[in-house]
């Protein structure tokens, strides 16, 4: 499922939007209604889209927008901007800075869904199909996992444990990181649910598995 981070301060559009793009199961939607707050959810969880208003409390969009496109980690993120600002050179600085697309306000929710769809659509084509680490790979377009080129079944969550491990190796994930990134902020899940997933996750790479490392009191990475 496509996580989506909507960066939006006025309330009643932020929910409306929101409430439009989860309610058919395609999308988990994250909402901020500041960019900085933003910045902060990022440390925490992988996103596939941001959607981002430009006139915002303390950093602009713009501002945001520029920090995003600088980051090592995050510029590939796809962003549509969703702005009252309506001139051409608004549109113009925006699509110059990195944006993917831009809608202004007010715009129909068809419109929005149909756009966002396409973005992920390209955001996927680009990526490259198989993501690997060591002899570790995984097919995003089958979510199939394989060790030394023999298929390896995992669930949902397992697959989505590896590739998250494998878009960032050796990077350490607290357990809250990997239950925001995996499960959702909302999810009533417990810290031991990430513990049982990663060992079920490690028995099915088999010897491949002690490339999962525990770091005690903090959570997980993946080495050689």
């Amino acid at each position: 499922m496509n996580r989506i981070l909507l960066i939006e301060d006025q309330e009643e559009l932020r929910e409306l939007v929101e409430y439009n793009l989860v309610r058919d199961g395609q999308f988990q939607v994250e909402s901020v209604d500041n960019a900085n707050d933003a910045l902060m959810m990022l440390e925490d969880i992988e996103v596939d889209l941001i959607l981002l208003d430009l006139m915002l409390p303390g950093l602009s969009g713009l501002e945001f927008l520029r920090i995003l496109k600088n980051s090592v980690e995050r510029s590939e993120i796809p962003v549509i901007i969703i702005s009252a600002k309506s001139g051409e050179q608004d549109i113009v600085t925006g699509l110059s800075l990195g944006a993917d697309d831009y809608i202004t306000k007010p715009f129909s929710m068809k419109v929005l869904k149909a756009k966002v769809d396409a973005v992920l659509r390209r955001a996927l084509h680009h990526d490259n199909r198989t993501v690997a680490y060591g002899s570790i790979s995984i097919d995003m377009e089958t979510h199939k996992a394989y060790v030394d080129g023999n298929e390896v079944v995992l669930t949902m969550k397992e697959f989505e444990l590896l590739h998250l491990f494998l878009k960032r190796p050796k990077k350490v994930f607290h357990r809250n990181q990997l239950l925001s990134s995996i499960w959702g902020y909302d999810s009533e899940v417990y810290t031991r649910t990430v513990d049982a997933h990663i060992s079920s996750l490690r028995k099915k790479l088999g010897d491949k598995g002690k490339m999962i490392r525990s770091i005690p009191k903090v959570g997980y990475g993946m080495d050689l």
